[in-house]
C-alpha cells in the first residue's frame, strides 16, 4: 500500500503503534516495524540511559524504520533529543508541548518530524511550527488527552480541512474497518495504541493486559482535568478520585492523591488497585493478546476486505 504516511516513514503499510508509556519498549516497536508499520519507542516513561539501551536494542532487532515518542513536558528532554541525534533515530513524534521547540532541530539533523494534537487549533499550530506530519487523537483515546472532548469521528474532517500535511488519525481505532474509516475522513494513515497493548510484546504488567482485554463498554472514563486529563480504567484508585470530586477537592488535593508514578504502578508493576491504569475506550473490542505482527496482519486483511465490501455495494 503506497500513500503519503508510507512514503513518509518508509513503511509498508500506513500503520504505527503509539508511542505508549510503560508498553513501547524495543520489542514492541520492532516487532510492528517488522511486520511493515512503525514502531515507536515511549521515551515518556525513560531515563536518558533506559531510551539509550530502547535504541540500541531495537536498531539490532529490525531493520526497518522505527521512532521515539517524546513528550516535551519530559524534564530531561535535552538528554533524550541529544540520545537520538546521538544514535541517528529518523522519526520523532512529539506531544505535550510546543512543537516549535524542538521541530527545527530535529529536522536540521535529517530527522522527521510528527507532532501529536487533540485539537484544530493545535493542528494549525503544529503545520506553522513546519512539522511534517500530524497525529489528531480524538476523545476515545487512552492516556492524556485533549480537553475538549472532540471525538475521532469530528476531529479528523476538522482538521483536514484546515491542513496540507500528511494527517494521522488516532484514538479508538484497532481494527481494519476503523482504520478504512479513519480514512474515508480525511487521515492518511493511523495510530493504534490500546490494541498493542494486548500483546505478548508490549512491556506492561500481565495484570493489566487481562485487565484490557476484560474491558468492557463503559469501564473508562476520562478523569482529571483540571491536571491532565487522562482517561483509565475503573479501578480502587479510579474510584478515589471519583470520592474526592464528590468531597469538592481542591486541584492541589487532587495532586497529592495522584502522587508520583502512579502509571507505573499500575501499568508496569501491576498494582491493579492503586495504580493509574491508561487505555482507550476501544478496550472494550479487545478480546485476546495477540502477537503485534498479527495484529498488523488482522488490521490490513479486515481493511481490504472491507474497502471491496463496500465497493460492490
Amino acid at each position: 500500500m503506497h500513500n503519503k504516511i508510507t512514503q513518509l516513514f518508509g513503511i509498508e503499510y500506513p500503520i504505527i503503534q503509539a508511542g505508549m508509556v510503560w508498553a513501547s519498549g524495543w520489542r514492541l516497536a520492532s516487532a510492528v516495524s517488522n511486520a511493515g508499520g512503525l514502531g515507536l519507542l515511549g521515551a515518556g516513561s525513560m531515563y536518558p540511559k533506559i531510551l539509550e539501551e530502547h535504541i540500541i536494542k531495537c536498531k539490532k532487532a529490525t531493520d526497518k524504520p522505527f521512532g521515539v515518542n517524546v513528550p516535551m513536558l519530559y524534564p530531561d528532554i535535552e538528554k533524550l533529543m541529544d540520545i537520538i541525534v546521538k544514535h541517528e533515530v529518523k522519526i520523532v513524534f512529539t506531544s505535550a508541548g510546543n512543537p516549535k521547540t524542538w521541530t527545527k532541530f530535529l529536522q536540521e539533523k535529517g530527522i522527521t518530524v510528527v507532532h501529536v494534537v487533540s485539537s484544530v487549533k493545535f493542528a494549525i499550530k503544529a503545520q506553522e511550527a513546519g512539522v511534517d506530519a500530524v497525529v489528531a487523537e480524538g476523545f476515545e483515546a487512552g492516556g492524556h488527552n485533549g480537553r475538549d472532548e472532540t471525538t475521532t469521528l469530528v476531529l479528523i474532517p476538522s482538521v483536514k480541512e484546515k491542513i496540507t500535511i500528511p494527517l494521522i488519525a488516532a484514538g479508538g481505532i484497532a481494527t481494519g474497518r476503523a482504520m478504512l474509516a479513519a480514512m474515508v475522513l480525511g487521515a492518511d494513515g493511523v495510530q493504534v495504541g490500546s490494541r498493542f497493548v494486548a500483546t505478548p510484546e508490549a512491556s506492561s504488567h500481565e495484570l493489566f493486559k487481562k485487565w484490557v482485554v476484560d474491558a468492557k463498554e463503559g469501564d473508562t472514563q476520562l478523569t482529571l482535568k483540571e491536571l491532565a486529563p487522562v482517561r483509565l480504567l475503573k479501578n480502587k484508585f479510579f474510584r478515589d478520585v471519583q470520592e474526592a470530586y464528590a468531597h469538592g477537592a481542591t486541584k492541589e488535593e487532587l495532586k497529592q492523591l495522584l502522587g508520583r508514578a502512579r502509571a507505573k504502578k499500575g501499568m508496569f508493576e501491576g498494582d491493579m488497585e492503586e495504580g493509574e491504569l491508561e487505555i482507550g475506550q476501544v478496550s472494550g473490542l479487545i478480546h485476546d493478546i495477540t502477537p503485534a505482527a498479527e495484529i498488523v496482519e488482522e488490521l490490513m486483511a479486515e481493511f481490504h476486505k472491507t474497502k471491496a465490501k463496500m465497493c460492490d455495494n
